[in-house]
């Protein structure tokens, strides 16, 4: 399950001080779960806060008086008490409270009214990432989930067209999980903006000049995308059965000079491994939003080698010998097709990079 989103404020709005692009996804199952999910209660309203024409390309919003007064302090109260008479349950049975809600007074006022101690309430994470929509109760969970310990119970609570409230019981499970970023690993992986000018561009609403390069016509072929599917998009590679040497993109015959073993090979996975930059290079001709555009040498652990793009970096802090992970990102727009096209970058291990 995962829920995103990108909304876009008119410059010089409230809304584009406070909004933020984010998205969260879980995976859910009945058997080694690491918070239980024991019940829900929902309220659906016709209440518009946030709206947006079919041809409008800014986020609108009713007066904040409206949101506050009628949105927040109504509907949430609401959705909560009708999950306790539900489930049986009180406020004190919660260890950790998640609601999303941009207004600190509102905050204060909500927890007054519904009896949350002041330790149980989660950061709404509104200096670090904004306020995200739709995926912001998700997000803020998942930031809760960082800080749990087996036998807390958590209560998330929605806002949007009314509300969503549910209960998780965390389990013994999460003492073990794996070692994900997180919310925590994202924010700490992030690279500060600085520059009002190039915010205007990457969200296309100051046009720039690209270079002659940039008129070049780049579409998606659909059959070669089918075929090579796996590579491009799982960034499957291949791994000889006779000498192991593993290989980016996918060949029949092994590369390695001692071998040359034809029609002998596994598919091998090079998306979760970490690499090194070998070698690298900045480009100022090459069109970019973000110049200039930097790629090198990736050498990935357990072997191989392939030439990526490097994003989420300045020049400055590029080193041969700096580790990588790959991240699945936007590789190109197509736009007289309308279409975008998607592939793996690498991007710093940013703790090891501030550590050195």
């Amino acid at each position: 399950m995962c829920a995103s989103d990108c909304r876009l404020g008119k410059p010089a709005s409230i809304q584009e001080m406070i909004l933020g692009d984010a998205s969260a996804a879980f995976v859910l199952g009945s058997e080694e779960v690491i918070a239980e999910f024991k019940g829900s209660f929902s309220t659906t309203y016709d209440f518009v806060d946030h709206y947006r024409g079919e041809s409008a390309r800014f986020d609108r919003q009713w007066e904040d008086r409206w949101i506050r007064d009628i949105g927040f302090e109504q509907l949430i109260p609401d959705v909560v008490h009708g999950l306790m008479n539900k489930c049986g349950m009180k406020i004190s049975d919660f260890s950790r409270v998640v609601y999303p809600c941009i207004y600190p007074a509102v905050r204060k006022k909500l927890n007054k009214v519904l009896g949350f101690r002041p330790e149980v309430e989660q950061g709404n994470l509104q200096e670090e990432v904004g306020d995200s929509g739709s995926a912001h109760a998700l997000v803020m969970l998942s930031a809760a989930l960082d800080e749990c310990s087996p036998g807390d119970r958590v209560l998330v609570v929605s806002f949007g067209g009314g509300c969503d409230a549910l209960c998780f019981e965390v389990t013994d499970h999460i003492l073990s999980r794996g070692s994900g970023c997180g919310i925590c690993g994202s924010l700490a992986s992030g690279a500060e903006l600085d520059n009002y000018t190039k915010y205007l561009v990457w969200r296309n609403i100051l046009p720039a000049d690209g270079g002659l390069r940039s008129e070049e016509d780049e579409w998606t072929r659909w059959s070669t995308l089918w075929r090579k599917r796996k590579e491009v998009l799982g960034l499957w590679g291949s791994k000889c059965r006779k000498c192991g040497a593993v290989q980016y993109p996918q060949q029949r015959v092994c590369v390695n000079p001692d071998c040359c073993t034809c029609d002998q090979m596994d598919e091998y996975p090079f998306a979760d491994k970490t690499g090194r930059v070998a070698s690298f290079t900045a480009d100022m001709l090459a069109p970019s939003i973000n110049p200039p555009a930097i790629y090198g040498q990736i050498e990935f652990e357990g072997g191989g080698r392939y030439l990526m793009d490097l994003t989420d970096c300045d020049l400055s802090e590029v080193k041969s010998g700096l580790p990588v992970v790959m991240s699945f990102r936007r590789k190109y727009v197509d736009e007289k097709r309308g279409v975008c096209g998607y592939f793996w970058k690498a991007v710093l291990k940013r703790d090891e990079v501030n550590h050195g």
